[in-house]
């Protein structure tokens, strides 16, 4: 076994470990998509802390296994804020780090409506080795990510994204659609792309008792995501595109659990993106950081 491959296997099979020693928080019913964003935030002062990974097939090159871990905090009602940190594994190549981003969620509008606009602002400081794939944007192809590590780590990106997220829940499916602009902070062009997605939970009435495996645990669904080309070629000429079955599992121990399996529509894309994440929420995280620096005035 390479060193590339056991530093992979280590980081998808401990990772989550670290999750073990946080405490407990209330359950909440969390959207299985990946790729996609509905209009649900996180409660205020609750901190969530996610770990995702991604096995993608790679026709020029070695298979690889990317992961990230997400910090997402409910800084008020309308607003949530996330921290990304990136890496991926290269088979027969190297572990990397890739880069960093800061997400920014907004919500529009204060009550529930048909349709929920929310404003999505992102900043990425990454390399060109970065293969989390949490997007598919302008000309995107799989071919760009077939290099050796050493040399796409060459390639710096400073990007600002910017996406509209219209959503709405409607008889207990949710339906969502994302819009994507994305500027990369030098002369390159505007590029775009898009991801939609519709899930829905296995039953809509609560269980009268504590269960893992009741139906109404776990929502299910399917996420659908590309790029759309850039200002200078708008269009579906040159991009790659998924569709992805997705599932969540939301735990009583207060874990969630994601899993989806994304194929590729076109000889753009990669063959397979295998995919599974979990997650775990801090119930008043904000009043604890409080109460540590200022409880005692």
């Amino acid at each position: 076994m390479s060193v590339a491959v056991f530093r992979s296997a280590l980081i998808l099979f401990l990772a989550p470990l670290l999750f073990a020693s946080l405490p407990g928080s209330s359950l909440a019913q969390e959207n299985p998509y990946i790729i996609a964003y509905d209009h649900y935030l996180e409660e205020p002062g609750n901190l969530e802390i996610e770990y995702f990974s991604t096995f993608g097939t790679q026709r020029a090159g070695n298979d690889f296994h990317a992961f990230w871990m997400e910090f997402e905090y409910g800084a008020t009602a309308w607003w949530t804020t996330e921290f990304y940190l990136d890496g991926q594994s290269t088979f027969g190549d190297s572990t990397v780090f890739s880069g960093f981003r800061l997400e920014n969620r907004l919500r529009i509008l204060k009550r529930e409506h048909f349709i929920n606009p929310v404003l999505y602002v992102e900043y990425e400081n990454i390399s060109g080795a970065d293969k989390i794939l949490k997007e598919v944007e302008g000309h995107d192809v799989q071919k760009d990510y077939a290099d050796r590590n050493a040399a796409l780590r060459e390639e710096h990106n400073h990007e600002l994204e910017f996406k509209l997220l219209l959503s709405g829940t409607h008889k207990g499916w949710n339906f969502t659609e994302n819009t994507l602009a994305a500027k990369n902070l030098s002369n390159n062009p505007w590029e775009f792309g898009y991801a939609i997605g519709a899930s829905r939970p296995l039953a809509l009435k609560a269980s009268a008792k504590r269960c893992s495996f009741c139906r109404q645990n776990f929502i299910a669904g399917a996420e659908m995501y590309g790029g759309l080309g850039d200002r200078h070629s708008f269009g579906l000429h040159d991009t790659s595109h998924y569709v992805a079955p997705v599932v969540a599992w939301n735990l009583p121990s207060d874990w969630t659990l994601r899993f989806s399996a994304g194929f590729g529509l076109n000889d753009n894309s990669h063959g397979l993106l295998l995919r599974w994440g979990v997650s775990r929420e801090i119930s008043g995280f904000g009043s604890m950081v409080k109460n540590l620096f200022g409880g005692h005035r």
